[in-house]
């Protein structure tokens, strides 16, 4: 009797196989996801490459025509660092989904994005980055100090959110790889080069299962 459980459950795997398969393939849908952000990056660049070239054409003609303001000139330029930071927050977004998703690039490795929250926690950074460039942009303007100031509190609020989330998400992530160093890696090789969907559970990954019993023998 109990051989024939065992055999029955050891068929399983086998006859879900297929299944797994499919349902592993889905993830290439990810790939619509890529492209659309990947577009939205380079339109980005594209704008923001444009945007520098028409202010520094009208930066030079003004100190040759003696009028130039340096306020407006650093507002603008400062601009032009926004769009590029909110560019590269999609390209990050575009390769990383690529990488995590249909097959690993060096492009992610290099940049330190092998996990989704590796992932959250570089958008997270370049996004606080984007927050204070738009909050120095007010900042040199002061047209309105007690907006001003109020914009400050806002957004130090916010900037202290992510980094708690920041925080915690870098221990969850040291707690997975505490318990489970080489699953994920593992996991990827199988899928990525071996183009296994399926995951094989190892025997020692086992959790709270009961040590083989010596009665039977």
């Amino acid at each position: 009797m109990t051989t024939e459980r065992n055999d029955s459950a050891e068929d399983a795997p086998t006859v879900l196989a297929p299944l797994g398969r499919a349902i592993g393939r889905t993830r290439l849908v990810v790939l619509l996801a890529v492209l659309a952000v990947l577009l939205v990056a380079l339109s980005l660049f594209l704008i923001g490459t444009l945007m520098a070239i028409s202010s520094v054409w009208h930066a030079w003609e003004a100190v040759l025509q003696g009028r130039m303001e340096s306020t407006d000139l650093t507002v603008r330029f400062l601009e032009i660092v926004s769009v590029m930071l909110k560019a590269v927050v999609f390209y990050l977004i575009a390769v990383g989904l690529y990488s995590l998703f249909i097959a690993p690039l060096n492009v992610t490795v290099a940049l330190g994005v092998e996990t989704l929250s590796d992932l959250e926690t570089k958008v997270i950074s370049v996004v606080v980055v984007i927050m204070s460039v738009t909050f120095l942009e007010h900042f040199i303007q002061w047209n309105k100090p007690t907006e001003t100031l109020q914009f400050a509190g806002s957004l130090s609020v916010v900037v202290a959110s992510l980094v708690l989330f920041q925080m915690y998400s870098h221990r969850a992530k040291e707690d997975q790889q505490a318990h489970n160093p080489d699953t994920q890696a593992r996991a990827k090789r199988e899928m990525f080069h071996k183009d296994h969907e399926q995951q094989e559970i190892k025997p020692d990954e086992e959790r709270g299962s009961a040590a083989p019993s010596t009665d039977d023998e």
